[in-house]
């Protein structure tokens, strides 16, 4: 019999009591329908309303229990309440709670525990610019940059996502979530990523095509871009799909950065604190952003993000730069404090670096036995699951993924969509997550892809490398058991997008 002893997490995870959504997570779900903004997604989704979340599993108020592979987008890299950040922010709660930028012993303790850990150079050679959320951070730091260089314009690519406010908007390269804001776009230079699966510049021979490409728009006077004055960079697409680059494209983005006196922002608001089995993405390649965005886990689950810029690249900022009341929060900075020391002292990291490619190896097995499945991609505990309707085409199936969600949740597991055309599922569980609850989730998964793969509604076939999204020839519905979305009511239409990840 297993020993449950040292687990974080509800160890019968998962459990289904009610089929979701439960009687009570309906009742919630109700009451947030007719008195919150009809623009809130994730109970589309996740029709259920959490109770109490347990190290990588949650319990909604039916008593069902699942296991988390979702961890708020990759804020939970250390769980649902780990037992030393509820210690930090219990003790904290009895000091104080909020300073506006005044140093307390909390600020002092963050930027101590902070500076050795960043990448490369920047460690203990960087300055820390506090901030809230990811786009915020984003920002922030392409203001930075402009500001060192004196010049506009910043390079971001195809499938990016860098928040979705204020200027980030722009930076993000999804089309819907430009039409949501009313502020001027800014000077952005979009590049397509290189995706090896989907390549646009030749991505599936390195990254020379991207790099010839951004050389072109520098040296080229006709290019139509007047300056640039950084590139920011996911090191791993996010929302565009778990896309892992060539493993030469860092180093050939950093040198090209060096040629042209550009900046090299690198967004690790996903993929850093350990996700990918580093304690940041870059360091798997060895280069040093001159910028570089902390969001998402830094904070343990509390708003807080952080912009890390050399030392040397601006003499000094003027005060009142991007100001921000709820910056550095003093209950936010002890949990990230305690957070940073779990990642170093521990072995979370070297886990995710060991247990990540074997359930990319049993993802890329299953695939083998389901042509549904066109990839299998990722690094550490940061995995993507793409769906296509043929494999020869790799016409994207985005209906098979949301299928797969739902047929997920009603087997007590969560996993959400990512992807232009939310054809991809990811696997960001927390780093905490127990070994049998890694294995009851892969053959959770493996059961659900057989199960929707038993009800028919073959693919049509297509001929060509087509990339172009193509919908399911047949309606598909999940018969065991059936998961019904929210009863919401009815709303006009704003005509806006609707945002599917």
């Amino acid at each position: 019999m297993t020993d449950h002893s040292g687990w974080l997490s509800f160890p019968d995870a998962p459990r289904i009591v009610h089929p979701p959504p439960g009687p009570r997570s309906r009742e919630l779900l109700g009451d947030q329908a007719r008195w919150e903004t009809d623009a809130v997604g994730y109970p589309h989704y996740f029709p259920i309303a959490p109770r109490v979340g347990q190290g990588a599993t949650i319990e909604d108020v039916d008593g069902n229990r699942f296991i988390d592979w979702v961890g708020g987008i990759c804020v939970l890299n250390l769980g649902h309440r780990h037992p030393r950040l509820v210690a930090a922010l219990e003790k904290q709660s009895e000091e104080i709670w909020h300073t506006l930028e005044l140093p307390t012993q909390a600020r002092v303790d963050f930027l101590k525990e902070l500076r050795p850990t960043l990448p490369g150079k920047l460690q203990n050679h960087a300055r820390i610019f506090f901030s809230i959320t990811g786009g915020d951070c984003v920002e922030t730091a392409v203001n930075i940059a402009d500001f060192a260089t004196g010049r506009r314009g910043t390079v971001a690519f195809s499938g990016a996502y860098h928040g979705v406010h204020g200027g980030a908007v722009h930076l993000t390269s999804g089309r819907r979530y430009h039409a949501t804001t009313s502020f001027p776009s800014g000077s952005v230079i979009r590049v397509p990523y290189p995706d090896p699966y989907r390549p646009v510049l030749g991505a599936d021979e390195g990254s020379a095509g991207t790099i010839a490409y951004l050389e072109h728009l520098v040296n080229d006077p006709h290019s139509g871009v007047d300056s640039i004055s950084s590139v920011v960079v996911e090191p791993i697409l996010g929302e565009g799909g778990y896309v892992v680059p060539p493993d030469d494209f860092l180093p050939s983005l950093r040198e090209f950065c060096d040629r042209h006196g550009i900046l090299l922002i690198a967004d690790e608001v996903q993929t850093g604190l350990g996700r990918t089995g580093k304690m940041w993405a870059v360091e798997h390649s060895g280069v040093t952003p001159d910028i570089l965005c902390i969001a998402k886990s830094i904070g343990g689950g509390l708003p807080l993000a952080v912009v890390a810029y050399r030392d040397d690249l601006v003499r000094e900022l003027p005060r009142g730069f991007h100001l921000g009341t709820f910056r550095a929060n003093a209950l936010a900075l002890a949990a990230g404090a305690e957070t940073l020391r779990v990642l170093r002292e521990g072995d979370l990291i070297d886990r995710a670096r060991q247990r990540g490619p074997e359930l990319l190896h049993r993802f890329q097995s299953m695939a083998e036995h389901h042509p549904t499945i066109g990839e299998a991609r990722g690094r550490g505990f940061m995995i993507g699951v793409e769906f296509v309707h043929d494999r020869r085409s790799r016409a994207a199936w985005g209906d098979r993924a949301k299928a797969m969600r739902s047929a997920l949740l009603a087997r007590g597991v969560l996993m959400h969509t990512s992807g232009a055309w939310d054809q991809v599922l990811r696997f960001m569980a927390p780093l905490v997550i127990e070994d049998e609850l890694l294995e009851r989730g892969a053959a959770a998964f493996e059961d659900a892809l057989d199960s929707l793969e038993a009800e028919g509604s073959p693919a049509p076939r297509s001929v060509g490398r087509t990339h172009t999204p193509v919908g399911p020839s047949a309606p598909h519905t999940i018969h065991a058991p059936t998961v019904p979305g929210p009863h919401l009511p009815p709303v006009p239409s704003r005509d806006l997008p609707v945002d599917e990840t």
